[in-house]
């Protein structure tokens, strides 16, 4: 193989950066364009639950508002959005409750809406994709009509996190840049 040959090969093995530009493809520094706003990805984590699944999730973040993008794939792709709610916003006996029995209530009101029990799952997260994965239990609530989500997550004997969301399209998101 001569020099020139050299050049060509390596060339040729470079990935495009600017081609097959996709949502599932995401990294941290890329942005991406959703609800009339440019999100930064902060992160890329992802949860591997015990039945065998994946769920994906971003980090994004636009000025001061910070939300987390998931994907979860069944059949097919599902997208959601939520932010991070204060857990002490939640009625104060779901705690109590968790502690007690090992689980959170079937229905949860919050903020005039009532959530449903959906799922129940415990797995590993692993922040920024990589380490041993953190030990995490997670409760999926939904309203009746599906359009909003309430999730629940315990962290150990006493620490939990409380996000809420609603589900979202691939297509709503545009213009995606690597950073």
């Amino acid at each position: 193989m001569g020099i020139r040959d050299f050049f060509k090969k390596n060339k040729k093995d470079e990935l495009d950066p600017l081609s097959d530009l996709s949502l599932s493809r995401l990294k941290k520094g890329y942005l991406v364009d959703y609800d009339l706003k440019t999100w930064e990805v902060l992160a890329y984590n992802y949860y591997d639950w015990t039945e065998g699944d994946i769920s994906h999730e971003w980090q994004l973040k636009s000025g001061d508002q910070v939300v987390y993008l998931e994907m979860e794939s069944d059949d097919e792709e599902e997208w959601s959005l939520s932010r991070k709610i204060a857990f002490g916003s939640l009625d104060s006996q779901i705690k109590k409750k968790i502690i007690e029995t090992g689980d959170p209530p079937e229905k949860i009101v919050f903020d005039g809406v009532i959530y449903y029990m959906e799922e129940t799952a415990g797995g590993h997260f692993y922040k920024d994709g990589q380490g041993h994965g953190r030990e995490v239990l997670q409760w999926s609530y939904q309203d009746d009509e599906g359009r909003s989500y309430l999730g629940i997550e315990q962290w150990g004997e006493e620490e939990f996190e409380a996000t809420t969301g609603e589900p979202v399209e691939e297509y709503q998101f545009t213009n995606i840049l690597p950073g």
